[in-house]
């Protein structure tokens, strides 16, 4: 049995979804896992998000470590881990769970000829705002206008950088993952107003 197909059938049968497998120098098996994830239903409450926990990937080391044994498999080191910020994005199913998050892409070739001048012919990667495109496919949609630094007072008379989008298929990607955006400002812009944590 292939190595996809021993991993796959463990975490899939332990409930978890197969998200990458990666073999480092070494001898480092890197499985990573996540939950299954559903599209909501058009009337149920939005459910909220459920996270990979240490004592998932326990569960599923102890059993993977009995199946690679089992079959003979090569390996040094085994660590399984969640997708963590940096998630990536492999079938058409993640780009519709993380449709409005910021994402970057790695395109297989350059714009060249197709950019028009919008932006460098010899662009591969884009960071943006994942978006159905009107075609039915995928777009990012970014600004070029850099963030304003914190105290920065802005104009309001200034006219903002204009949006750009690019419409892309899933077979023109070299790469695809969530943008590692990490907010310092703490939870305490999360609470409802009048809420103190």
């Amino acid at each position: 049995m292939a190595l996809q197909q021993i991993v796959e059938q463990i975490v899939v049968g332990l409930g978890y979804d197969l998200v990458e497998i990666e073999r480092s120098a070494g001898g480092l098996l890197r499985i990573t896992i996540d939950w299954p994830w559903q599209p909501p239903a058009a009337d149920a409450p939005v459910a909220p998000e459920q996270f990979v926990t240490v004592e998932d990937c326990e569960k599923v080391t102890r059993q993977l470590q009995f199946a690679l044994e089992v079959d003979g498999v090569d390996y040094k080191r085994l660590e399984v881990s969640s997708p963590g910020i940096d998630r990536p994005l492999r079938h058409a199913q993640d780009f519709e769970r993380f449709l409005g998050e910021v994402i970057d892409i790695t395109l297989k070739a350059p714009m060249g000829a197709a950019a028009a001048g919008q932006v460098h012919a010899n662009r591969k990667k884009f960071r943006g705002t994942l978006e159905r495109a009107d075609t039915g496919g995928w777009q990012i949609v970014w600004s070029d206008e850099p963030p304003p630094k914190p105290g920065q007072k802005i104009s309001k008379k200034r006219v903002p950088a204009p949006l750009q989008a690019l419409g892309f298929a899933l077979d023109e990607l070299r790469d695809a993952r969530l943008a590692p955006i990490v907010d310092f400002k703490g939870r305490s812009q999360l609470a409802a107003p009048g809420q103190t944590e």
